[in-house]
């Protein structure tokens, strides 16, 4: 497992598209021979996504031979809702690049065989070969995806009910009213996440601290399920300066200075 620190948001930011960039480069994806990318949604990863837009502008980077498949989505929300994950992405990420539509796959909240959408959703990972990296971020209570406390953490693709702790940090998405923030949705599972040969986790800000602290720090745990990647091969935590301040002084002394990565 690896740790990086960076000063601040916006240089995590980079660093994390930066990694993101120099992966598709190095696999030289082409017509036979796609790249594989899981990605989030939320706050977080918005200042990576606006980089890897930028090095797509200046020439740097095509997505044109990447297929990616989304972490999550809420159920009963339109499609065109301005607070969909499909808005969401394509908004903020896929109008702004040129990867083809087909390639990125999303799940469909609103399908009417909820559990036939995420068996499809598994075979769809395993027919594209696997996820090369897949970037996540994570909730105040240590959930990755909608993998919220207590879920397994072998779990596949599925609906899962939200806990209260997230419908109340999505309700600023939906003017503060929490009878409008969707109660259910369709998540990735930890065991999903876990298949992909790596994995890159961005983590930022004061109030995802003591998740960071709990994902490195203490075991494996269902109630975090972002500790899980403690077992992982290939996982990198992506912070920035606020979000290790419940880390204890060596284990951030420790991960600046390592040389071992």
């Amino acid at each position: 497992m690896r740790l990086v620190i960076l000063d601040n948001y916006d240089l995590a930011s980079e660093w994390a598209a930066k990694y993101i960039c120099n992966r598709i480069i190095q696999f030289k994806p082409g017509q036979d021979r796609y790249f594989t990318l899981g990605l989030p949604t939320g706050s977080t990863p918005l200042g990576c996504y606006k980089k890897l837009i930028e090095y797509h502008k200046n020439g740097d980077l095509s997505f044109k031979y990447v297929k990616t498949f989304n972490m999550d989505e809420y159920v009963g929300l339109p499609r065109n809702h301005p607070e969909s994950y499909h808005s969401y992405m394509w908004n903020n990420f896929f109008k702004h690049i040129d990867i083809d539509p087909k390639n990125a796959h999303i799940l469909d909240g609103n399908a009417a065989d909820l559990q036939a959408e995420c068996d499809a959703f598994e075979k769809k990972i395993k027919e594209a070969g696997g996820i090369d990296l897949f970037v996540g971020g994570i909730g105040p209570d240590g959930h990755i995806a909608f993998n919220e406390p207590g879920s397994s953490l072998v779990s596949r693709t599925r609906l899962k009910t939200l806990a209260m702790d997230t419908i109340l940090a999505n309700a600023k998405y939906f003017d503060g009213d929490l009878s409008k923030v969707p109660t259910m949705a369709l998540t990735v599972g930890v065991g999903t996440v876990m298949d992909a040969r790596e994995v890159m986790i961005l983590i930022t800000g004061a109030h995802k601290a003591f998740a960071l602290y709990k994902a490195i720090e203490e075991g494996v745990n269902h109630m975090w399920t972002v500790s899980a990647f403690q077992q992982h091969p290939r996982t990198i935590f992506v912070c920035d300066e606020d979000a290790t301040l419940e880390l204890r002084v060596k284990t951030v002394k420790y991960f600046k200075d390592s040389k071992l990565f």
